[in-house]
């Protein structure tokens, strides 16, 4: 018996979604509608989210016709719905492996900063194309929906340092934002962010704490204050010292880059380290100034990632827009941590039908090759997918899964994850079961 696919999700015009009677899931790679592979669907995890996509038809498989076709209108018993197309947004530790496949109406509105991923359903419950890439049990949702335990940890925390202006930036990302990270601060436990920079040196198209007026609102307001090293320490020593697999994070979605800030990452680092050696410094980075690397290396510094889209300078460029900085930088900051025994990774950001071209992966290939990671981070690029294509160009990709299969045979020792890792674990392999 062959394999059933999922059928095709969609919305009515009152935000209700329904499954069509004979319509099946179709995907998107790139600016081409295609079927999903049988072995990247997933049951849609805990923690997901389901997506109307406005201004967008949904598109679905006519298994008897043998096309892909757009639904732009459906009855629903006494009336006839305009169909507005479905997406999912995947939980962390999950890549996706397929956009939606959908029909831009005449002048849409941008999308929201989330990664759409392809949504089906099948069996009475919803499926999506993606993969699980970084099975850490610590990211699981469950661990941080109770808002109110949060509220009085938060609350009991900030009232013993209530002039610490970055302790109270974190108190609002964990309690209106979300964060897990931000969260894990008030619970002692895992990951902690440290943002610190207000400015930035490169203007992501998909940056979420920064976005023209014309184009669709940021995520987050980004941090407005530079914290002082007390306030740095005042949140990240107590955390080094108590929490369980503890790390302290610069570099953060609620801020700019953090070398702009360099001095006062390093004097905080320094200060750090005098007091006590637990834990996990890590540096979230675009990699921009490799002299001001090597400083926060000698600090103290245990790891680094730097963000890319690409590894091509031109799509690098048409991307992060750099600023009075080249993509060689970003190169020589990575070799420099690695000749002073930092671990190394960088944070992917996965676009299915533009990472996965073959031009993309022979040019990661030589950069894993000059660089010598040794974890390659896949993230979700958070865009809307006809926005990063417009810059981008149109194209197809080989598939999400294959080109790790690929990367994996070049490089054996090479790492695939989704989080940041403390220095015990740096070099214990967590790879999904489908890249063995």
């Amino acid at each position: 018996m062959g394999f059933e696919s999922p059928s095709l999700i969609f919305s009515d015009s009152d935000g209700k979604i329904f499954d069509h009677p004979h319509l099946k899931l179709a995907g998107r790679s790139g600016d081409r509608f295609v079927h999903p592979n049988p072995s990247e669907l997933v049951p849609l995890p805990r923690g997901s989210q389901l997506f109307t996509l406005p201004g967008r038809y949904p598109v679905g498989w006519d298994e008897k016709e043998e096309s892909f076709v757009p639904l732009k209108k459906m009855r629903m018993g006494k009336r006839e719905s305009e169909c507005k197309a479905v997406a999912a947004f995947l939980p962390p530790g999950f890549v996706r492996t397929l956009l939606p496949a959908a029909q831009i109406k005449t002048d849409p509105i941008t999308l929201p900063l989330w990664a759409y991923c392809s949504a089906g359903w099948k069996e009475g419950k919803f499926w999506a194309t993606g993969i699980l890439i970084d099975p850490n049990p610590r990211w699981n949702p469950k661990f941080f929906g109770n808002d109110l335990l949060l509220k009085k940890k938060g609350t009991r925390l900030l009232k013993r340092d209530s002039g610490n202006r970055l302790l109270r930036q974190l108190a609002r990302c964990a309690m209106e934002y979300h964060c897990f990270a931000a969260k894990n601060l008030f619970f002692r436990r895992w990951e902690c962010p440290l943002p610190t920079s207000p400015s930035c040196n490169y203007a992501c198209i998909g940056c979420i704490s920064l976005q023209p007026s014309e184009c669709c609102p940021a995520s987050m307001e980004r941090i407005d204050f530079v914290p002082t090293v007390d306030e740095v320490s005042g949140v990240a020593l107590p955390h080094l010292e108590e929490a369980e697999d503890a790390i302290v994070s610069f570099g953060q979605g609620c801020e700019g880059e953090p070398l702009m800030q360099w001095r006062l990452l390093e004097r905080s680092i320094q200060k750090l380290r005098e007091k006590t050696d637990r834990g996990t410094i890590n540096l979230n980075t675009n990699g921009s100034f490799p002299d001001r690397v090597a400083k926060l290396c000698d600090a103290g510094l245990d790891s680094l990632r730097v963000t890319l889209n690409s590894s091509h300078p031109k799509y690098y460029n048409r991307y992060h827009k750099p600023k009075r900085y080249i993509f060689r930088k970003v190169m020589d900051s990575l070799i420099l941590a690695k000749e002073k025994g930092i671990y190394t990774s960088i944070n992917l950001l996965v676009f299915p039908g533009f990472t996965d071209r073959e031009r993309e992966i022979s040019g990661l290939i030589k950069f894993i090759e000059k660089t010598g990671l040794d974890l390659i981070q896949m993230r979700n690029l958070n865009i809307d997918p006809d926005l990063y294509l417009e810059a981008m160009g149109k194209g197809e990709g080989i598939g999400i899964s294959k080109t790790i299969r690929i990367l994996k045979e070049e490089f054996p020792r090479l790492q695939f994850g989704y989080f940041n890792r403390t220095k015990e674990s740096f070099f214990k392999s967590s790879s999904p079961s489908f890249i063995e």
